[in-house]
């Protein structure tokens, strides 16, 4: 089944995200470190009128710490700057600043030839929703300011938050696109919990996770579930009615799925990360 989901705030956000572009120096787009790549808005680059940009992996303590370094350098070959941090531990936070002035050197330089001796960077922050992105905001003001909450379409309005002296962020509502070309790229946003819970299967999404931890993370569901090498062999639909008895839900498999996902939201199957990184990008690993 592919995802789909496309409500209209979206579409005014969208709106409003493309007006006010003019008024930035820099994009400051907050990614989903477990999904680096799915989790990108291929419309903020439509929308972006060639601003610069920031990507932030956010949420980088819940993702395969190799993959994530991996994708950084990944990103760079592409001409894009990436860091990773982790909303919930502001020590890292001062980075955002200080890599977007680094971006921003030539046209700083210029403002203070004309004169500007403390000029301000003003910076968009967007990002698909419940990636953490309102967190962030409230890390950077030092109070909360930012409306958050564990579940995806939280943000609904833009407001200008003061970081620094030096440094202006609006904020803006969690943005997906219309369409999602490649299902598996809803199956990841599900699991990682940027789509509302109302608008898939969750027994879809369980049988997609399953085939890539099996792939991937085979230990993982060991741990987890007490998983056999007789069950990772079988089919991941089969997987499903074997973990739900053995988890004492009977043949209540839905129950299950639930909290499979709600599991791998909490980290409680520890680090993962859904978007394979390009061959390429893996060096000697």
């Amino acid at each position: 089944m592919t995802i789909q989901w496309y409500p209209g705030h979206m579409a005014k956000a969208q709106k409003q995200i493309k007006e006010r572009l003019k008024l930035v120096d820099i994009i400051l787009e907050i990614v989903d470190a477990r999904v680096p790549e799915s989790s990108i808005n291929p419309m903020i680059q439509e929308l972006g009128q060639n601003k610069p940009v920031l990507l932030i992996l956010n949420k980088a303590d819940m993702a395969d710490a190799q993959k994530t370094q991996q994708w950084i350098e990944t990103f760079k070959k592409r001409g894009i700057t990436a860091i990773a941090l982790d909303a919930q531990h502001k020590a890292k936070l001062p980075m955002i600043e200080k890599v977007a002035q680094e971006i921003l050197a030539d046209k700083l330089a210029k403002k203070r030839a004309k004169g500007i001796r403390n000029p301000v960077i003003r910076a968009m922050c967007v990002g698909v929703p419940n990636v953490g992105k309102s967190t962030i905001l409230n890390r950077l003001m030092h109070k909360n300011i930012a409306v958050t909450g564990n579940r995806p379409g939280v943000t609904k309005n833009q407001q200008w938050l003061k970081a620094s002296e030096r440094f202006e962020v609006l904020d803006t509502p969690g943005v997906l696109w219309p369409k999602f070309d490649d299902p598996a790229v809803g199956n990841k946003l599900a699991l990682t919990g940027a789509i509302s819970d109302v608008v898939y299967h969750a027994d879809d999404v369980v049988v997609f996770a399953l085939d890539y931890f099996k792939q991937f993370y085979p230990n993982q569901l060991r741990k987890t579930y007490q998983a056999t090498d007789a069950d990772l062999e079988q089919s991941s639909p089969e997987l499903i009615m074997i973990l739900t008895k053995r988890l004492g839900f009977k043949e209540d498999y839905d129950r299950f799925c639930i909290k499979f996902i709600n599991d791998a939201r909490q980290g409680k199957l520890g680090r993962f990360t859904l978007d394979p990184v390009p061959a390429e990008a893996k060096g000697n690993d």
